[in-house]
């Protein structure tokens, strides 16, 4: 391999976004396998019922899940400018 080679350069803003789109349109499906994890295991192997285990775990699981796309969701909004700096609801005034 050319170590002189030199790599694409990409901008931190732009590769920030895409990265945060790109957890935005996973997250779903991490939730999704996250809260059928309870389902999946096998209730036959433990001789007591864990109903307050298992509901403890879907709600911080849910909680998880909203802490994340509020954090995703604010990186998504506090980068949106345009190519003169502005953010999509400032007006232009001529």
């Amino acid at each position: 391999m050319n170590r002189n080679r030199q790599l694409p350069f990409l901008e931190k803003r732009n590769y920030v976004r895409r990265r945060a789109e790109d957890a935005a349109r996973l997250l779903p499906f991490l939730g999704g396998i996250l809260l059928l994890l309870p389902i999946l295991r096998n209730p036959i192997a433990t001789p007591e019922h864990e109903t307050g285990a298992g509901v403890l775990y879907v709600f911080a699981v849910w909680v998880m899940l909203i802490v994340i796309a509020a954090r995703i969701s604010f990186a998504l909004s506090d980068r949106q400018t345009d190519e003169k700096g502005r953010k999509p609801h400032e007006k232009e005034h001529e």
